[in-house]
């Protein structure tokens, strides 16, 4: 196991190269944009224009600061882990606990794990089957296939994509169109905005063409492509000392500021709090969090994540949400906000902010995403490369591109599960039985949010962790790891398989990345 371990220490410097969607300048340029909106003709909430204006005509001081924290590649309980020890412990100003979009691929992917996470209120969102750039459509529709069958996600639930390594043309964004997904978040606010020509604009729709990645993409821009009611949500950069050439995208606490050589913890937050400032201080687009949370995995076998990093990002966090009005949201969350904005005051209004829990009785055997509903009750896949585990009945095969959804395995004489109908609610089906447990009349959810607004209540966030300039210090109240049902350890042989697919990867990627720049 150690030459393995070692391997994979000393290959995430290489992974992080390829992964981060790292930029090193403008992506667009005012030459290239050539963009034209009329807001009178697109309006809310099925057409946006592209605008550093939030929506609605709301005053910047009426917004929301919006914090984006999305996670990519496979879910396993090591990369649930990285996730939660940034926000297990955090609140929203509604009491609610965060919610976080997590664009999956299917490779390695433990799907029970898939089902847990979803169910307990976060995003699930496409990432391709198996960590290509510049898919195709068999990679991306695959994904939608799989997550639905193996993981109980319903097809309706899955609204987003990222292209993996960022790697994407506008024959992808018109696959996701055609595919009828609502949004993409793929392309680069690469432009502080305190800067003229900005190019971090709040979400908006593709009914006028993008205007983000002129620089990157061929045939994109000016116009095209034309995409009614679709969205992109835009990845919007930190920046250093160095301004417009000193960007950072994903991961960027991998990445070393100010043109230094090395990485500083210190020097990372100082351009994270002052980007963060010129956001909140202007007309508070969302600002993100976009993460490999592999990299900063503390269970993750023979690789030891920099505890320093880990505590300087949660004092980030800290720091940001004893700002008021500053919200920690999955993209699912920001669009539905800029869809339908209102100002701070009437935050209670929106349903996706809120937190609801199903009521499912808490001593039925039922696999449904609820560990303490479904133990005993997973289906164990023992592939020889990655083993998994489902509710749904395991397949002859591993999903592929080519074949998504494989028959069931029912060769040892266990019964077939059932797979999730379009009319039922994930926590609320049983797959064993092929049951609902409701209707629409009697599937109930309580609201666990609480009030707020200019009525008494906070609008600062809680439940913040530690001190980055004591990290010894114990956090106010310390995450606790995912404790799903399926066993925390998946990782025998098939892990190092992993990690030499991952390298491949991640050396195809970075060549993909290098050739556009």
């Amino acid at each position: 196991m150690l030459p393995y371990a070692f391997l994979a220490a000393a290959l995430l410097p290489i992974l992080a190269l390829a992964q981060d969607g790292g930029i090193s300048g403008p992506t667009t340029s005012p030459d290239a944009l050539g963009y034209s909106c009329d807001p009178t003709k697109c309006q809310l909430p099925n057409c946006n224009c592209a605008s550093t204006s939030p929506p609605g005509g709301l005053k910047p001081s009426e917004v929301p600061q919006f914090i984006v924290f999305t996670a990519d590649d496979a879910i396993q309980s090591y990369t649930l882990d990285s996730v939660n020890q940034f926000l297990a412990q955090r609140k929203n100003p509604n009491g609610c606990p965060i919610k976080m979009t997590y664009f999956t691929s299917l490779s390695f992917t433990n799907y029970t794990l898939v089902t847990d996470w979803y169910v307990a209120g976060n995003e699930i969102a496409d990432h391709t089957m198996t960590h290509v750039g510049t898919p195709p459509a068999e990679e991306i529709n695959g994904n939608l296939i799989t997550l639905n069958a193996l993981a109980g996600i319903p097809l309706s639930a899955i609204k987003g994509f990222r292209a993996p390594f960022l790697n994407y043309s506008v024959e992808t964004l018109q696959l996701l169109y055609k595919s009828q997904f609502t949004y993409d978040s793929s392309a680069a606010a690469s432009i502080p905005v305190t800067d003229p020509n900005t190019d971090a604009y709040w979400p908006y729709t593709l009914d006028n063409g993008m205007a983000n990645d002129c620089l990157e993409v061929p045939g994109q821009c000016k116009g095209q492509p034309k995409l009614p009611g679709f969205w992109e949500i835009p990845m919007y950069a930190f920046f250093d000392n160095l301004g417009v050439a000193g960007p950072h995208l994903m991961d960027p606490w991998l990445d070393a500021a100010n043109g230094d050589s090395k990485v500083n913890d210190t020097a990372t937050l100082e351009y994270m709090q002052n980007t963060f400032t010129a956001h909140y201080n202007g007309n508070r687009q969302p600002i993100g969090l976009y993460t490999h949370p592999i990299h900063l995995s503390t269970t993750y076998p023979g690789v030891n994540a920099p505890m320093s990093t880990i505590n300087m990002i949660n004092a980030f966090l800290d720091w940001a949400q004893e700002q008021p009005n500053v919200w920690i949201v999955s993209n699912e969350q920001l669009l539905d906000w800029v869809q339908h904005p209102v100002p701070v005051s009437q935050l209670n209004q929106v349903e996706s902010l809120k937190c609801t829990t199903p009521q499912v009785d808490a001593s039925a055997k039922i696999c449904n995403g609820i560990p303490g509903n479904e133990e005993g009750l997973l289906s164990h896949c023992a592939f020889s490369d990655f083993p998994f585990y489902t509710c749904y009945g395991c397949p002859t095969e591993q999903p592929s591109p080519a074949n998504p959804n494989p028959p069931q395995d029912t060769s040892n004489g266990q019964a077939m599960r059932h797979r999730l109908p379009s009319n039922c609610s994930t926590p609320f089906w049983d797959p064993i039985a092929g049951n609902c447990l409701c209707n629409s009349q009697t599937c109930t959810f309580t609201d666990n949010s609480r009030a707020i607004g200019p009525n008494g209540a906070n609008l600062t966030g809680g439940g913040t962790g530690g001190s980055f300039n004591q990290p010894s210090q114990t956090p106010t109240n310390q995450y606790i790891p995912f404790n799903g049902a399926a066993p925390p350890s998946l990782l025998p042989m098939g892990a190092y398989p992993a990690i030499i697919l991952a390298v491949i990867g991640a050396l195809i990627g970075t060549i993909g990345v290098a050739s556009n720049l």
